[in-house]
């Protein structure tokens, strides 16, 4: 199934290949990196991440971005002809934002803003992003999401249009085209990572375990965490929820993992060994997560907030911050999933024809901007 996209921005004429730099927000991350050509040069630049102080010289960290200083665009404006903001700026309060902007007219920098996240999926409460939004979204000189339901609900907003252009694959190849191995029964994963703010693990936990055990054998269901969760000294550390899936471990009613972070090879074994992906969350926008899955064929429970069920097909349960977990309706997705075993699954051609898409949309819309 092919994720439909729009036309790209018309560029025409012996300026359409001229080089442009662009200060993007952050440029290492794998989303950005993909929204260039994957083989020839578009002629788009885009900026190496300045590297925060105390960061080593060989780390790919980009956080916190520097580029969100005012003082950067001051002494670097002469470096980029457009600003483009994607995500990073969590700890930047309104006021820090309004004075980027400004310092963006100063020098003439046209904002670009794609809008990833209407709701930041690592803070509880809306407010301190939704002000965010309020800065960045009516100044930027153009706007783009991922999905059609995202632009309407900016276009409800802030009366603003946004161009829409998929996410484009997260799975490189050859892995892109990587057979699935066989494996014996069915497994169900939910990653709870390191239990981030949009997440309700534990109700999402114990349905599937209930559902699971009732489905003809063998069918498991494997629960991974971060080994902050369960380190009295880490920041994310959740003793209670430690506990009842340590006691539900203990049970045999599932697995659980308890592991540092994955590295990319380690991340795409885990999800190809996976029938479905679960993902517990009550509220978000748009899931990278949910990308790999496609590229790597595991089929997905998502749940009805956000847009997830607009990046690609996938299964969905009710759940969202307001109205809680729909117990009867994840019951049935994971039935779904087991029964008819679905299977999605992005095939590199689809990916190398969105992605070039994708890379050819955005240089048009950058010529529009310096044109």
């Amino acid at each position: 199934m092919h994720t439909a996209f729009p036309t790209p921005l018309a560029a025409s004429g012996p300026e359409e290949k001229r080089r442009i730099r662009v200060a993007s927000v952050p440029a290492g991350h794998v989303y950005v990196r993909h929204c260039a050509p994957a083989t020839a040069s578009d002629g788009v630049v885009r900026l190496a991440d300045p590297r925060p102080n105390g960061a080593p010289s060989t780390s790919q960290h980009w956080w916190p971005p520097i580029m969100l200083d005012p003082a950067w665009v001051e002494a670097n404006h002469e470096q980029f002809d457009i600003f483009h903001l994607h995500f990073g700026f969590d700890a930047q309060s309104p006021e820090a934002l309004a004075d980027l902007v400004a310092a963006l007219r100063r020098h003439g920098k046209p904002l670009v803003y794609t809008v990833h996240d209407l709701r930041n999926p690592h803070q509880v409460d809306p407010t301190t992003h939704l002000a965010a939004l309020d800065i960045l979204i009516p100044a930027a000189d153009r706007l783009i999401t991922l999905t059609a339901g995202a632009a309407t609900a900016i276009a409800d907003r802030w009366s603003r249009e946004a161009a829409v252009l998929p996410h484009p694959h997260v799975v490189e190849p050859p892995r892109l085209s990587t057979p699935r191995a066989h494996h014996e029964g069915f497994r169900v994963g939910v990653h709870a990572k390191s239990l981030r703010a949009n997440m309700a693990l534990l109700p999402v936990v114990r349905v599937l375990a209930e559902s699971v055990a009732r489905l003809p054998q063998p069918a498991e269901l494997g629960v991974n965490l971060h080994r902050e969760v369960t380190d009295p000294a880490g920041p994310a550390h959740a003793p209670d929820v430690v506990a009842e899936l340590r006691n539900m471990d203990r049970r045999g009613l599932l697995t659980l993992r308890v592991h540092d972070y994955f590295d990319d090879d380690q991340l795409w074994e885990y999800l190809q060994s996976l029938d479905v992906s679960v993902l517990p969350y009550r509220f978000g926008t748009h899931s990278g997560w949910l990308e790999a899955c496609y590229d790597l064929g595991t089929s997905v429970i998502a749940p009805d907030c956000g847009f997830y069920a607009e990046q690609h097909p996938c299964l969905t349960y009710g759940h969202t911050q307001r109205k809680g977990l729909n117990e009867a309706s994840l019951e049935e997705a994971l039935e779904a999933a087991y029964r008819p075993r679905p299977f999605w699954r992005a095939t590199p051609a689809e990916r190398a024809t969105e992605r070039a898409h994708i890379a050819g949309s955005h240089r048009a819309l950058y010529d529009e901007l310096v044109g």
